[in-house]
């Protein structure tokens, strides 16, 4: 019967590299989610349009906010979920990571891959900011188990 010879370090981080795995790679199944973090002390939730990239995950915000100014340079915790696009008898889930937020100046490829911007926000021209996570910390819900059984190559 073969024994296990890895630390219990070791043990928890590979489970930890699984977890962030699944995040990441239920985050690349949205387009949209809510970044919080807090400015002048008090918390804020802020949408952005994201995607991933080897294993990062990339936000184009509205310069227009000013909440990438609070972002950057910090340590933001990013959502999102399936809650309300969920398809008849696929699992509900919901996903958060937590990690450093840096400014970043995407390739032209990554712009691409967010698709086309809006015209407007909040009656102001669209103007994009490059924010990227570098997950640490995540958190995986799901209501029935699906998630289980759907990701075991990754648990």
């Amino acid at each position: 019967m073969p024994t296990d010879e890895r630390t219990a370090d070791e043990r928890t981080a590979d489970k930890r590299s699984a977890d962030e795995q699944l995040a990441v790679e239920l985050i690349g199944r949205t387009d949209y989610g809510r970044v919080a973090t807090s400015m002048r002390a008090l918390p804020f939730l802020a949408f952005a349009r994201h995607i991933v990239v080897d294993g990062r995950v990339l936000l184009r915000m509205p310069r227009s906010c000013g909440y990438h100014r609070a972002c950057a340079g910090s340590v933001v915790a990013y959502g999102t979920d399936n809650l309300s696009s969920a398809r008849p008898g696929e699992s509900l889930w919901s996903v958060q990571i937590v990690g450093q937020c840096e400014s970043v100046e995407p390739t032209a490829a990554e712009r691409e891959l967010f698709g086309p911007a809006p015209r407007l926000v909040d009656g102001e021209p669209f103007e994009p900011v490059y924010l990227t996570i570098d997950p640490q910390l995540s958190t995986v819900h799901s209501a029935d188990g699906g998630l289980e059984r759907h990701f075991q190559h990754v648990l």
